[in-house]
């Protein structure tokens, strides 16, 4: 800046004194004013020498304003936690989310609830016409009080030693057999009976009465909205990493609300087709709606360092060396930039971990970072810590 002052007035003094000649154009007439033009600038760059060494004296903080020094702010290296996060995709699932059918086929005979109702544990929900086993059980229950008849009195007679063994043990076969045919057609009788297999609500009956219902043909959905977990499916590239127990964060994109939440389960098995492992978070009440098969998406944990060299990442440049960060170089009297080439790893949240290349008590430069270049004198104007 003191250079180019001078050089602007030498070339004031020329313009002038080019203004005031009488405009010759010989070779001697030049080389005298030349000489003249020469002998005037030594004196006017020795009056403007005299002139800063008296205003320093005065000010002797004009000379630092005057040079090429930048105005920095720098930041001290300390070690402090990092953490790095990855966000993924997860799901609402619950635990108690049913496609209610049946083993029993026939015309449905009655629809007891409807969509939206709320249900408790082995509530009648819906019956199936049941009729023909019905007629069965009693044909049975008839045949079988015969039966047991018969059983008595060749028992009694077996006793006396009258009749052979053989009528003995067929008319205890016949007996026991209707017993167990007896009890077959109640049980399946039975399932003609549609129930809650769990307290919850109804959520779909895509079925109407008089309908006929087949075995394992869907009848309703019942749903248990206090019994939900969050269900993600995380790469295997992050084996290892996460455990039970550990935190998470979710946000719920729909309400725009945010919970902290833990991991319940993790699996050991890698799924074949898309080379990723599942994982469970818990998912306690909350004051918000949250139904089965909603979106989420969750914030993990997989890397975590208590003693970390941490910068803004917005200090790190790049350079044919590689990745560096501006420092400080010299004592506080006379402080200048210097570059100091560094190993990154982890950038998150605005912060980058530096591996290598800063120790703990290193000066870099914050505020005016892009203004200074390897060398310049800086004039350090605050001190704060980097992360």
């Amino acid at each position: 800046m003191k250079t180019f002052n001078k050089f602007i007035m030498l070339i004031s003094l020329t313009a002038l004194l080019f203004g005031c000649s009488d405009g010759g154009d010989n070779l001697e007439t030049k080389t005298t004013k030349l000489a003249d033009l020469r002998s005037q600038a030594r004196k006017i760059e020795h009056d403007i020498k005299q002139l800063e060494s008296e205003i320093v004296k005065l000010d002797p903080e004009y000379d630092k304003n005057s040079n090429n020094i930048i105005l920095v702010s720098t930041a001290s290296i300390e070690p402090t936690e990092f953490e790095h996060k990855i966000e993924i995709r997860g799901t609402v699932e619950s635990r108690n989310n049913v496609v209610v059918s049946t083993e029993f086929g026939g015309r449905i005979e009655t629809i007891s609830i409807r969509e939206g109702q709320n249900v408790s544990k082995g509530q009648v929900l819906m019956t199936i016409d049941a009729e023909v086993t019905r007629n069965t059980i009693a044909e049975i229950e008839t045949s079988l009080e015969l039966a047991q008849i018969i059983f008595e009195r060749q028992s009694k007679l077996w006793e006396q030693k009258i009749g052979t063994e053989i009528q003995f043990l067929e008319a205890r076969n016949r007996k026991e057999s209707l017993e167990r045919s007896l009890a077959t057609s109640k049980s399946r009788l039975a399932l003609s009976v549609v129930r809650a297999p769990f307290a919850g609500s109804i959520d779909e009956i895509p079925v109407r009465i008089g309908e006929m219902a087949t075995p394992g043909m869907p009848l309703l959905r019942i749903v248990n909205p206090n019994d939900m977990y969050i269900q993600a499916d995380i790469s295997e590239i992050h084996i290892g990493r996460f455990k039970e127990g550990q935190h998470v964060d979710i946000h719920f994109p729909s309400q725009n609300k945010n919970l902290v939440s833990k991991i319940t389960a993790v699996s050991q098995v890698i799924n074949r087709e898309n080379r990723t492992f599942s994982m469970e978070i818990e998912l306690r009440a909350v004051d918000f709606t949250i139904k089965p098969n909603q979106v989420t998406i969750l914030k993990l944990t997989d890397y975590m360092n208590d003693e970390a060299i941490v910068v803004p990442t917005r200090l790190i440049q790049r350079d044919d060396e590689g990745t560096f960060v501006f420092g400080i170089d010299g004592n506080s009297s006379n402080p200048s930039a210097s570059k100091i080439h560094v190993i990154t790893g982890f950038s998150y949240n605005s912060q980058t971990e530096i591996t290598d290349g800063l120790v703990d008590g290193d000066l870099i430069v914050n505020e005016g970072f892009r203004d200074v270049s390897q060398g310049v004198e800086v004039q350090i104007a605050t001190v704060s810590t980097a992360n």
